[in-house]
Order: structure tokens, then C-alpha cells, then sequence
């Protein structure tokens, strides 16, 4: 599995980080949504890099020119609900790619603990296709785990590329030990040491979902 972490060399995507993480900021939920969103497009363009790609012609008002287009079948898989500004960020660029969409939620018991349950899938066929599996926050890794096995009942894709924006290492170890794959590349834009006994990134953002759309009861 190919492991890319963005905030391992300066670029404007720390700039972004910064600004989801900052307490004072987060209380503009459009300002969140709109970085969150910024940065699935930059993940895209680097996830773009990696596709194959063919020459095509193109006529201009002054003659021929020759240019290479990505040549590949693309969706767009997201974990509802935290995940949606991430994925339209990514559809922004990859706006020809068909879509999927996962409900995973944390049904927790009397004692606090919880398990991931996976309630929902609407997918097209996903046989031979690129699929780009976003969720803003990667932290025990589980309900990823669960979200790509889901995908796959859906078909056998070309690849597929993971993108979170804030993991910690407990999360970013688990989905490379429990979905090893030479078809699997996993993108990262920040990875912090711990989770708390709730299964939240400690430094974090807190709750990507309540943060973009207002908390849930």
C-alpha cells in the first residue's frame, strides 16, 4: 500500500490544516466546509498524477493540439454524513466521475462503548473502476475498514485511492495492516499520535460532521 502524508513538506494544504483545527475559526461552519472542500481538490490533483492517461486532439480556432486526458472510470465514494464537503471538493475536479455514498454510524451502549455499524449504500457498479474513498478523519481505521468492504459488494475496482484529511497512527496502522493491497493507495493530509478513550484524534479538529452541518442529537 503507497502511503502519501501531505504535511511531511511545506504547501498551502498546511494552511488549511491550520485553519480546520483552530477552535475560534470552526465556529464559521461555511468557512469549514469551504477548507474541507479545498482540500479534497487538492487531493484530487494529486491523486490525479496516478491515473493513466491518453492523447487525444483538440481543434483550436488556429489549428490541432495535441493533449493528454485521464483516461479512466472514476467514483467517488463518501462516508455520510462528515464526509460530504470532502467529497464535493473532490468532485470538483473529477466532475465527469459517477458517485457512492455509505452510511457508517457509532452506535454506542449503556456503558459508552460503541461499534460501527454500516447502515446504507447507493453505489453504481464499481467493476474496473477508479474509486476515491474519502472521510475527512481517519482515527481507529474501523469504520473505514467497514466502508470498504461494503464498496466492495458493489463490484471489483481498478484501484482504489483513500483519502482522509487529519489520522492518527493507531488509524493510518490499522487500515495498512486490515486492507493491505497493491490496489489500495492511501492519502493523508496530517497524522496525529493519539486517541482518547472516545476514539477521537487527540490534538484533532473534534467532530468533522458536527463542525460542517451543526450537532446531532
Amino acid at each position: 500500500m503507497n502511503t502519501h502524508i501531505f504535511n511531511k513538506q511545506n504547501s498551502l494544504f498546511n494552511q488549511f490544516i491550520a485553519e480546520i483545527r483552530d477552535k475560534e475559526i470552526q465556529t464559521d461552519p461555511l468557512r469549514f466546509r469551504r477548507n474541507i472542500e479545498r482540500m479534497g481538490e487538492i487531493l484530487a490533483y494529486e491523486i490525479s498524477k496516478e491515473l493513466n492517461y491518453r492523447s487525444i486532439d483538440i481543434q483550436t480556432p488556429l489549428g490541432v493540439s495535441h493533449e493528454f486526458v485521464h483516461d479512466e472510470n472514476v467514483v467517488i465514494a463518501t462516508i455520510l454524513r462528515a464526509g460530504l464537503p470532502l467529497h464535493q471538493g473532490v468532485l470538483n475536479y473529477f466532475d465527469g466521475a459517477e458517485n457512492c455514498f455509505v452510511s457508517a454510524y457509532r452506535k454506542y451502549n449503556e456503558k459508552g462503548d460503541f461499534d460501527i455499524h454500516i447502515e446504507y449504500i447507493s453505489s453504481p457498479s464499481l467493476d474496473d473502476k477508479i474509486v476515491i474513498l474519502t472521510d475527512p478523519m481517519l482515527a481507529s481505521g474501523a469504520s473505514m475498514e467497514l466502508a470498504y468492504k461494503a464498496i466492495l459488494t458493489k463490484g471489483t475496482p481498478k484501484h482504489i485511492h483513500i483519502a482522509s484529511i487529519i489520522a492518527s497512527e493507531e488509524g493510518v496502522d490499522y487500515v495498512q495492516r486490515n486492507m493491505a493491497s497493491d490496489n489500495i493507495s492511501l492519502w493523508i493530509g496530517a497524522v496525529d499520535k493519539e486517541l482518547n478513550e472516545k476514539k477521537y484524534i487527540i490534538p484533532g479538529l473534534g467532530d468533522a460532521g458536527d463542525l460542517a452541518f451543526g450537532r446531532k442529537l
